[in-house]
């Protein structure tokens, strides 16, 4: 798939333009000249039977969602008629500026981009080159790093625009910061400030919109984005006529790899955050975002201390499979009180080398001062896909313990023990790992999200 036209190819210009305070009700997109015809390929994705210019974008204030509207609104009856499914197949092979081109015929106004202050500049950038009037919009948390601020500020200059930005609701951030503290994440997962700082003034943002455009990547996550499609009717969210089916969700760089972004962001001369030559990829807010090490996946650098196959701030939550949204737990990983689950799962951990410890057993457990040897228990839940996906490591340090003098056990923590196993077990989310060594009465919490063997070897050596 061609990513990009050659840059020679392309030649945009933004114009600058002499505009008046009392002549702006409302920030404007900067406009674009027009391509010239003959240097463009057929398969482009730019129509030429626009203006030769277009004009800034000077439009009232909209009341529900406090953003200007672009030109043009699409009807809602035409965007019911389409059939999206067929059209992500049609464009399956697109290249990300003929379904940017795309996105913004069929929308007009309706559409936005949502823009994070990372590497999805590139959004703005197709967008830019369409030729067409676009909206930038990005949700500030306040708790972004002091870089990704500048960005903004930066990226306004480069394209001449005003980013729309979305911000959390003063009193629910006051209430969670003064029950639960500034950190609370790191505690009981990142789900519940994300819901706060992000998923509610997305989901305010999107009611006034009918689509909006992303910068998701089938490989940048592949636990829950490895089927995202070019389009499609949003699955979480809805859009301005409510209702499900009532937004769009277009995601122009789906199968485009990550170094190809990059290429094309330098071969553009794209403006990039300051904090992506300090190693840090995929960037969120300050506290849950760090640098990755090379050879480490990007979202390794988002909510480190929680499973990497969990990445998913709310946003996007669509995109997992197999879990409802009301079953995830604090840590989206699928920690849900299931009425059934007796009737329906397989057990885990089945190995006569592991001790199936009841209530009583890990109660009396816990409340030993000095045990004859140490444990290693694992708090599980038989249909989280997490405590599935470490089976087998975890019956093979079984096997490698056998004898050793060190317990392996397992206690089942869901149902009518979750409760218990929160307030007593330090149960955060599903798998939860506890070293009890042989001379203290308190457990030890294993805090990283590596359970493979070799890693499990490491904590049981560390703290005999």
């Amino acid at each position: 798939m061609a990513l990009f036209p050659s840059s020679s190819l392309l030649r945009c210009s933004i114009s600058s333009h002499a505009v008046s305070p009392r002549d702006l009700k409302a920030p404007w997109i900067g406009s674009v000249r027009q391509l010239n015809q003959s240097l463009v390929p057929s398969n482009a994705g730019i129509s030429f039977g626009k203006q030769c210019f277009v004009k800034p974008i000077c439009a009232e204030l909209r009341s529900d969602l406090g953003v200007p509207l672009a030109a043009g609104v699409v009807a809602a009856d035409e965007i019911e008629s389409l059939d999206y499914e067929k059209l992500a197949k049609e464009m399956e092979n697109g290249s990300p500026l003929e379904i940017m081109d795309k996105a913004l015929e069929k929308f007009g106004s309706e559409i936005a981009i949502a823009f994070s202050g990372a590497e999805d500049v590139a959004l703005i950038e197709y967008a830019k080159l369409t030729g067409r009037p676009f909206r930038v919009f990005s949700l500030d948390t306040g708790r972004l790093n002091s870089e990704t601020y500048q960005f903004f500020d930066t990226v306004e200059k480069h394209y001449g625009i005003r980013i729309e930005y979305m911000f959390p609701d003063a009193v629910e951030v006051q209430a969670l910061v003064r029950t639960k503290g500034l950190f609370s994440f790191y505690e009981d997962g990142h789900q519940e400030c994300c819901r706060v700082r992000k998923v509610r003034p997305l989901r305010r943002a999107l009611k006034g919109l009918r689509a909006w455009i992303t910068g998701q990547r089938k490989d940048q996550s592949p636990g829950t984005r490895a089927e995202i499609p070019v389009v499609q009717v949003d699955p979480s969210f809805e859009g301005k006529d409510g209702g499900n089916g009532s937004l769009v969700k277009w995601n122009p760089l789906a199968n485009v790899q990550g170094r190809d972004i990059w290429n094309f962001i330098h071969a553009m001369n794209v403006p990039i955050n300051t904090l992506h030559p300090k190693g840090y990829i995929s960037i969120g807010c300050e506290p849950c975002t760090r640098p990755v090490l090379p050879g480490q996946h990007e979202r390794e650098g988002r909510w480190w201390w929680e499973d990497a196959k969990a990445k998913e701030c709310g946003l996007h939550k669509g995109n997992i499979k197999h879990v409802e949204v009301s079953q995830l737990n604090g840590n989206g990983n699928g920690a849900a009180q299931h009425t059934n689950w007796s009737a329906t799962v397989t057990d885990l951990f089945n190995s006569p080398k592991l001790v199936n410890l009841s209530r009583t057993g890990i109660e009396n457990l816990s409340r030993l001062e000095i045990r004859k040897e140490p444990w290693i228990v694992v708090l599980y839940a038989p249909w989280c896909r997490f405590c599935q996906a470490m089976e087998e490591s975890y019956v093979e340090l079984a096997e490698k313990l056998d004898g050793s003098g060190v317990k392996v056990g397992k206690f089942r923590a869901d149902g009518d023990q979750k409760e218990f196993a929160k307030q007593g077990l330090q149960l955060g989310s599903f798998p939860t790992i506890l070293f009890f060594p042989k001379y203290s009465s308190k457990p030890i919490k294993y805090p990283s999200e590596k359970r493979d063997v070799d890693s499990l070897m490491a904590l049981v050596s560390a703290l005999l």
